[in-house]
């Protein structure tokens, strides 16, 4: 490896200044001379990202593929035809011996025992947590227990546990770094379940129950349901979903690693949760692109998984990584053609699938699973410990000089959300830039001058509001009450909070990233950002999250 400057560095530069020599930067983070055969990797596999002199800095949105995947793919269609999966004829044979091939692949990539884990294929992570909520047996004597650091694929699963009266509770972020207090999370898990009264009256006032409905007869409703609960009454509205279980209490969803702020989050909370008697849901998406996830170690019950995000092919195609135990306490709240084992339609009745098909609607995409089988053998013969390390040394460089970057003024250049070191965090890193006075850059000039400079980066509050709303210390009086019924567009919400911007800039690192890209992002917040007010005409008007 070469120790030649990566930009025009100079001898006597301060720490503010953006051309570090490569020297420099190992004497720094040694363990990066290490990684070098990703950069043979870079210059044969994803030699598509230099194509065109651009900068991909967008690893947390999705992975980059390989060239190597992409021949694998073309030359197994070329080789044979592969029919659909639910039938006994040769094409057919074919596809369910390469998608049942994936599913072991998927396991054994995780550690999984096949004894303890099924692998079900769903069309992203979204798809995953989807199919946990909609299934979970939330009532109104069960709660729902999750982080402000969240995606919004998990806090959508509050609307099915609101819609059958269960108890939702989030654990807040603590400032500066963004992280969740594990005493927090204790006294969370550790609150109590509803009671027998207390869940017939949430539910009666809720509108959930058939006798429940117009507000003039709401005092007569509530009379019904309190003497019907302390009779001893315990109709199927609120039953509780886990008497048979030790898991009774609910459901515990959090993020292994944030993709707001990078920050990775205990995975020692699998087991407490399950001590106070929940399930968990740990979304994995950000967290297994770069790290390794030992399911032999740690014990989920419900483990979302995006592929693309890991090795960027194929798209369309993630899993619900589930514990046996947990997944027979889930119940679909409708069939499909592929999850039934008979079914009839004069009588009204189905009899679901005794496997992970039953999961599994309609026919699953496959031309494209045994593609993650080829992935996961890239990811393998790679190394995860390897990628794991150069993302650990570029995030930790990156931090450095985002740190150190200011204006003439000494002023700083850069407001970091969430560790500004290296500890427990990803290789995510979600920032605003600072204008000479100190105001924040309007996110949408910094896509807009990032895009004309080739550089891939993400803005705005990437589906994840409770992180956002905690580092924009946004309260809950500011956003609940009349303002929900006020707000007619995502610049008119921004008005009302006060808030100069839709949310931050994020970058984030793979496999395929060296110091270069590093460096040039660098190199262009400096010439574009230092000493200047950015030109904010005709920015168009901001439409979603």
């Amino acid at each position: 490896m070469t120790t030649a400057p990566l930009g025009p560095a100079q001898a006597g530069q301060s720490g503010a200044d953006i051309d570090p020599s490569l020297s420099a930067f190992l004497a720094a983070y040694p363990h990066y001379a290490t990684t070098t055969r990703l950069d043979e990797l870079r210059a044969v596999e994803y030699s598509h990202l230099d194509a065109d002199g651009g900068i991909y800095l967008d690893y947390t949105g999705a992975g980059v593929c390989a060239d190597a995947q992409l021949r694998a793919h073309a030359a197994r269609l070329h080789n044979r035809c592969f029919g659909n999966p639910h039938s006994d004829s040769p094409a057919s044979k074919a596809t369910t011996e390469l998608v049942e091939q994936t599913r072991r692949a998927v396991l054994e990539y995780f550690n999984a025992s096949p004894d303890e884990y099924v692998a079900i294929f769903t069309p992203n992570a979204t798809g995953a947590c989807r199919l946990v909520a909609e299934s979970y047996r939330f009532g109104a004597r069960t709660r729902f227990v999750l982080t402000y650091d969240n995606h919004n694929s998990v806090n959508g699963i509050r609307e099915f546990a609101n819609m059958r009266g269960a108890v939702t509770q989030y654990v807040p972020v603590t400032a500066p770094d963004l992280r969740i207090d594990d005493a927090s999370v204790r006294a969370a898990l550790a609150q109590p379940r509803p009671g027998v009264t207390e869940a017939a009256l949430r539910m009666v006032v809720s509108g959930s129950v058939p006798w429940a409905g117009h507000p003039r007869r709401r005092a007569a409703q509530r009379r019904i349901g309190r003497s019907w609960a302390e009779a001893g009454g315990q109709g199927a509205l609120w039953r509780d979903p886990g008497s048979h279980s030790t898991h009774d209490r609910g459901l515990f969803a959090f993020p292994a690693q944030s993709n707001f702020t990078g920050v990775q989050h205990p995975l020692h909370w699998v087991d407490t949760a399950h001590e106070y008697g929940y399930d968990v849901l740990l979304d994995v998406a950000a967290y297994v692109p770069t790290n390794r996830l030992d399911l032999s170690a740690v014990h989920p019950d419900f483990i979302p998984v995006s592929w693309y995000k890991v090795f960027g092919f194929p798209t369309g195609v993630g899993c619900l990584i589930a514990r046996r135990d947990a997944l027979v306490r889930l119940r679909r709240p409708w069939f499909s053609g592929g999850t039934i084992q008979a079914v009839s339609v004069q009588g009204g009745w189905h009899t679901l699938t005794e496997d992970e098909s039953a999961f599994e609607d309609g026919t699953l995409n496959f031309l494209a699973i045994p593609d993650i089988e080829i992935g996961l053998s890239w990811i393998r013969n790679i190394g995860i410990d390897l990628i794991h390390t150069r993302v650990a040394c570029l995030t930790g460089w990156l931090l450095d000089r985002l740190v150190a970057l200011c204006h003439s003024s000494g002023a700083p250049m850069v407001r970091i959300y969430g560790p500004t070191e290296s500890r427990d965090r990803g290789g995510t890193i979600a920032f605003n830039l600072l204008d000479p006075n100190g105001n924040v850059v309007d996110e949408r000039a910094v896509a807009r001058d990032a895009s004309a400079a080739g550089i891939s980066l993400r803005t705005g509050c990437f589906c994840n509001p409770g992180v956002g709303e905690g580092a924009f210390h946004i309260t809950k009086a500011a956003v609940t009450g009349s303002i929900r019924h006020s707000v007619r567009s995502l610049d008119d919400y921004l008005d009302m909070l006060k808030l100069p911007s839709a949310g931050s800039i994020r970058v984030s690192l793979g496999l395929a990233s060296n110091i270069e890209d590093v460096d040039r992002l660098l190199q262009h917040l400096q010439t574009t950002y230092q000493d200047r007010f950015s030109d904010l005409s005709g920015l168009e008007p901001r439409l979603r999250c």
